[in-house]
């Protein structure tokens, strides 16, 4: 592995802890619990009559968790006959089998490899060989993909979840909302070894389930990366870096969360790293309730959500809270419940924060992670967040400013964004190269994000390296030219691009969707002449219905190009 330049890092560290909020602690024990499901199971016992999890009315509480969990890690080790290390994939939205198969999984001493369920069958083989699966867990109406493909895997044991498995009948309501969800599912299962999920769960172990002997550097999770600068890589994230960064998460929000009391709604996939993170293993640590939206797309629905459960937080990516902020339903809501709100995947533009506390009163508190991290590097004060910052390093978190060649830079001066703490990824899934090319001998993960320290110690993001733009030798940021052109009333959402040109070597190129529907191209122009300097303002405009996003709702800028 390479090794950067040592940092200096007192006086960074110096400026972020003066900015910290009162009373919560500069650092954290990443050892204070033996593996990921030792924090979970603790949680389980102390909260044991709370509910853990609702799912369109129907809960889930915590000694249901423990129970159903011990239940289906007895299922995968005394009957399929897993190993320890093993890998077993979880293809499911959210819904209460998740968290069941995924800490049952950890309890049987095995690996978690969570697929997206939108996946094509050629992208659900690669990860599927890639992790060497031998078994997954897979929601009913998505298992006609792996049909397709199971021949080209390791896969050995299919288990195959229904939608309302593990829970009392749910209401009326609920389960026509499964039917209309469920309207274009066509059931496709015919595998010599399967197993419905509801049946692996029926029985207690024949023994006590023992705690497996886990080594806290072992992989808790192997957590796909989106695959945007390449093929997808397996991050190795150990059960010390997810205990690490769920207790960094909750010692953060400590100031505000109530050990529980709290009721956070999860309307990201838990097979995302932030949602599973940032939701559901850092409110169940603390005996919260995670409200699961399996399709937070239908805006609808997740309002009515949170018209009945009156969550007192909630994550979600910038292009949610913009559809939420300009929904005049959402507006409608008691928000005396709502603490704070959390965003990320994405940058939050100024213009969706400021829209949002004015429709919630509550701030809109913008953090920066990623799957190398567990994901979480930074989270804003939730009392006083600095907007258009990412925040400040959470406890027992370095963040360092590096120029091409590795050197730390000094405050203020602008670079690649360097970061070490115990969260940070052991490596890559059987590409140590791939992993020598982000991790330095000493601990610190190159993000390839750039960024910048400001004077009291908050990380501003300016952009991707790889989506920076050159026009005529200058730097343009996609984010900043974003984030100006979402302040304009007549816009709903914004995306920049550089595209070549013969002279300038590039230029920008803007995308735009319209709030206002007589919004034209004259006056997005005159806008960005007001608000942009010459070379960053956009060469060509195209207006669209909508822009190409990610199953999060992350706009990718790369299906513009």
């Amino acid at each position: 592995m390479s090794t950067l330049e040592p940092a200096d890092t007192g006086a960074s560290a110096a400026l972020w802890r003066a900015s910290y909020p009162a009373g919560v602690p500069v650092s954290i024990d990443p050892d204070a619990f033996p593996s990921l499901h030792a924090l979970l199971l603790a949680a389980c016992r102390q909260h044991a009559e709370r509910p853990a999890f609702d799912f369109l009315g129907a809960t889930m509480t915590f000694a249901d968790w423990e129970r159903l969990s011990a239940a289906f890690a007895g299922f995968l080790r005394e009957r399929l006959g897993r190993k320890a290390g093993d890998r077993v994939a979880i293809m499911m939205p959210n819904v209460l089998a998740y968290p069941v198969a995924f800490l049952g999984i950890l309890r049987a001493g095995l690996t978690v490899t969570s697929v997206n369920p939108l996946y094509t069958p050629r992208e659900l083989a690669h990860q599927l060989s890639d992790s060497g699966a031998t078994t997954i867990v897979i929601m009913e109406n998505f298992a006609h993909k792996l049909e397709s493909v199971i021949a080209e895997t390791p896969i050995e044991h299919v288990v195959v979840a229904r939608l309302g498995d593990l829970v009392a009948p749910l209401k009326r309501w609920a389960f026509n909302f499964a039917n209309t969800w469920l309207r274009k599912a066509v059931p496709a299962w015919r595998f010599e070894r399967y197993t419905m999920l509801q049946d692996a769960c029926s029985h207690p172990p024949a023994q006590p389930l023992p705690d497996p002997a886990i080594v806290p550097a072992a992989p808790a999770v192997l957590q796909y990366t989106g695959g945007t600068t390449g093929v997808a890589k397996g991050a190795m994230l150990s059960h010390r870096n997810l205990v690490a960064n769920a207790l960094q998460c909750a010692t953060w929000i400590s100031t505000d969360a109530v050990p529980g009391v709290e009721r956070v709604l999860t309307p990201l996939p838990l097979y995302h790293i932030f949602s599973l993170t940032a939701n559901m293993l850092t409110f169940a640590s603390i005996g919260g309730m995670n409200v699961l939206v399996p399709d937070p797309r239908d805006i609808r629905r997740l309002i009515a959500t949170m018209r009945r459960t009156r969550v007192t937080a909630m994550s979600g990516v910038n292009t949610l809270f913009n559809a939420l902020a300009n929904s005049k339903e959402f507006a409608t809501l008691d928000f005396s419940t709502l603490k704070f709100a959390i965003g990320g995947g994405a940058a939050v533009q100024s213009a969706v924060a400021e829209r949002w506390r004015a429709v919630t009163g509550t701030a809109l508190v913008e953090g920066y992670g990623l799957t190398e991290a567990s994901p979480v590097v930074c989270i804003n004060p939730l009392a006083n967040p600095s907007i258009g910052t990412v925040g400040l390093p959470v406890p027992s978190t370095e963040v360092s400013i590096r120029d091409e060649e590795g050197r730390p830079l000094a405050q203020g001066e602008m670079g690649e964004v360097c970061v070490r703490g115990p969260q940070v990824m052991q490596g890559y899934w059987e590409r140590p190269d791939e992993a020598r090319r982000v991790l330095t001998a000493d601990g610190w993960l190159r993000t390839g994000d750039v960024g910048v320290i400001d004077a009291h110690g908050f990380v501003k993001l300016l952009d991707r390296k790889k989506d920076m733009i050159i026009v005529s030798g200058f730097k343009v940021f996609p984010n900043e030219v974003e984030d100006v052109v979402c302040q304009m009333p007549g816009v709903l959402e914004a995306a920049a691009i550089g595209v070549p040109d013969e002279h300038a070597g590039q230029v920008v190129k803007l995308f735009v969707v319209r709030r206002d529907p007589e919004l034209t191209e004259d006056a997005v122009r005159a806008y960005c002449r007001d608000n942009l300097t010459g070379y960053k303002r956009p060469r060509t405009i195209e207006f669209r219905d909508a822009l190409p996003k990610s199953n999060v709702g992350k706009i990718l800028r790369k299906e513009l190009h």
